[in-house]
């Protein structure tokens, strides 16, 4: 007997909706664990290729494009083509199992019918954590006082003023720069905390910023008054080296600064200027390019800590990603707005 769900929007009644996983099996494997598997066995035919390769995925398309009702993408997916999606006419869900859906999609998607949806806000919501736990390790020094400790040293050598300075989040300015939806989920977890939250972002206006519980600022201001500054913007192309000389030399010392966003948003040169004075500090998840070059004064200079772009998704956390797509996908069948759902609109102002 099949099971169906009333009200489904997939458009065959006698059948199962059909779904392609069109992406590598070694990411399958990453995302997808075995009780998310048994939820979409319950009301899906679907389909992954046991293949890496970009030319058996696109064979499995071919093969199943007529009859396919929902295909899921994920990182080094080959890019859906216009002749791609013209051979899936039944095709209701490109569902995207990672953030940024940009590379896979043509842009006359949107003048299509099909559905769109990415698990953008769960991988946000991982490196919103990871943010949470840099911004509380960076104020506590963590990382300097555990190189002093190696030495011998303990309590009395931690320094008083610049990086390694303790301090704890409470009574501190958190700035947050652009209301992403990892921007949102940090702003979330500071709620929790008695600090001072502001937030730089041109596209919310005052109200929206306070009921996301921070008071919204001018950029000058967020680097001037700011201990802690988190960049969260999308790294499109307008917003290329966002962050300047200016930006930097604004703020205040023994500040911040923190990046889990992308390296393209920030002059690093300029940041690094900045950072040879001395005056403030950066932990940095992310660079551009990645990794930095040998030569790089981001390897050497003490008062920064480099990461391996390492606060997004990349062992337990991929398993969020496989819930998240089979959640969609239900949500989607049960005749409901799929949570990650977006539309042309808002995919200009995504990365």
């Amino acid at each position: 007997m099949i099971q169906r769900i009333a009200n489904s929007r997939f458009q065959f009644p006698l059948e199962r909706p059909r779904v392609l996983f069109h992406l590598p099996k070694s990411m399958f494997r990453q995302c997808f664990a075995e009780k998310d598997l048994r939820r979409l066995d319950a009301y899906f035919d679907w389909q992954v290729p046991e293949t890496d390769s970009p030319s058996r995925l696109r064979a499995a398309w071919d093969a199943i494009a007529p009859k396919l009702h929902a295909v899921v993408t994920g990182w080094d997916s080959p890019t859906l083509t216009e002749e791609m999606l013209a051979a899936a006419p039944h095709l209701e869900v490109i569902l995207h199992s990672a953030g940024s859906i940009r590379p896979f999609i043509p842009d006359t998607v949107w003048n299509s019918n099909i559905h769109i949806s990415t698990c953008n806000d769960v991988l946000g919501q991982g490196v919103a954590e990871t943010t949470l736990g840099l911004i509380i390790a960076g104020l506590k020094g963590l990382f300097p006082c555990a190189a002093l400790t190696r030495t011998g040293a303990w309590q009395s050598a931690i320094p008083r003023q610049g990086f390694g300075r303790v301090r704890e989040l409470y009574d501190v300015t958190i700035g947050i720069i652009g209301a992403s939806r990892t921007g949102r989920h940090v702003l979330r977890l500071l709620s929790e905390f008695d600090a001072d939250v502001v937030l730089c972002d041109p596209t919310i206006d005052t109200a929206e910023a306070a009921l996301l519980g921070a008071r919204l600022v001018e950029m000058e201001e967020l680097m001037r008054i700011s201990d802690v500054i988190s960049l969260h913007a999308p790294a499109l192309p307008e917003l290329r080296h966002m962050l300047k000389a200016r930006e930097f030399s604004a703020m205040k010392n023994d500040a911040i600064f923190i990046n889990t966003a992308r390296g393209m948003l920030v002059d690093e040169v300029a940041l690094a200027l900045e950072l040879q004075s001395g005056r403030i500090s950066a932990i940095l998840d992310v660079t551009f390019p990645e990794p930095p070059a040998a030569g790089h004064p981001f390897r050497h200079l003490p008062n920064v800590v480099l990461l391996p772009h390492l606060a997004g998704a990349l062992t337990t956390g991929c398993l969020r990603q496989g819930q998240s797509v089979v959640d969609q996908l239900l949500e989607y069948h049960r005749g409901k707005p799929m949570s990650g759902e977006i539309n042309a609109e808002k995919f200009a102002v995504m990365a």
